[in-house]
């Protein structure tokens, strides 16, 4: 799953960014389901769609708040015409008030916050006022953000929650648990149709359920898991190559290091060399 890190443009050189969906760049708005190693903060004031953080599906409806925490798993799914800012640091640019990180925790399991009222206004108003600080870049700018910053979280955390995502229905059940079951490693599960039939659906209708949920097919899931698996026995073990193709589900190892060279661009016997890690 892809892993996204703060880039940050010069001449503010601050672990922070701000900015409207156009101008922060289409992965604010990615369609594919991807973590941060920072926080994120959405402010949507217009467009249509739904906004999905581990695996629980929110339907647009603005205003909204979101808070989304390192870590955590999210896409946006057909959103059209969307309108608001969005708000990207780091743990390190709370350092004046280290108590926000555990706030935006907690915040992170409510993620989905409708703006009602004098909310709707007031969180607006913080909102643009970061972005135009963060825009002059006056002298002094990154204390003025860290202090809008803090009274954002405050205001924010008074908030009162929407109401829960519904429980999931039976498709969304069925892909949260071949999200944790692909999670674990476990050498009897190394094709769609061995965690089909642990979960107890067809292939076919886990694959639609999977894809649906996050994006991705479960064979592309399923590929991933047995590459990374393949790459920590060969990396942290002296077993074999043959030995690790087995492990990984495949009896033939010829078939098994074609498989590892189209999925990482080297052989096993060079990625356990180091040829591909640095």
């Amino acid at each position: 799953m892809p892993v996204h890190r703060l880039e940050v443009p010069l001449p503010n050189a601050l672990p922070f960014a701000v900015g409207t969906f156009d101008t922060i760049g289409p992965l604010s708005r990615a369609p594919f389901p991807h973590r941060h190693t920072f926080h994120e903060i959405v402010h949507v004031t217009g467009g249509t769609g739904a906004h999905v953080v581990d695996l629980a599906r929110w339907e647009l409806r603005p205003p909204h708040l979101c808070v989304i925490a390192p870590g955590q798993v999210h896409h946006w799914d057909g959103a059209r015409d969307l309108e608001g800012h969005v708000l990207l640091f780091t743990d390190d640019f709370l350092l004046d008030h280290p108590g926000d990180r555990d706030v935006l925790r907690r915040l992170s399991e409510r993620p989905w916050l409708t703006l009602d009222g004098p909310a709707r206004a007031g969180i607006g108003r913080l909102v643009t006022e970061l972005h135009d600080e963060y825009r002059r870049a006056e002298p002094g700018v990154d204390t003025v953000l860290r202090s809008l910053l803090h009274v954002l979280v405050v205001r924010a955390s008074r908030l009162d929650p929407t109401p829960s995502a519904p429980p999931p229905a039976r498709a969304g059940a069925v892909a949260e648990e071949f999200v944790r079951l692909a999670g674990r490693t476990d050498h009897a599960l190394w094709s769609v149709r061995a965690y089909a039939e642990r979960i107890g659906v067809t292939p076919g209708y886990l694959t639609e359920v999977v894809k649906a949920a996050t994006g991705r097919t479960p064979s592309q899931l399923v590929r991933e898991a047995r590459t990374h698996e393949a790459k920590r026995l060969l990396v942290k073990t002296e077993l074999t190559v043959r030995q690790v193709a087995d492990r990984v589900g495949f009896a033939d190892p010829a078939y098994f290091c074609r498989f590892f060279r189209r999925e990482t661009g080297v052989s096993p016997g060079a990625f356990r060399r180091g040829d591909d890690r640095g």
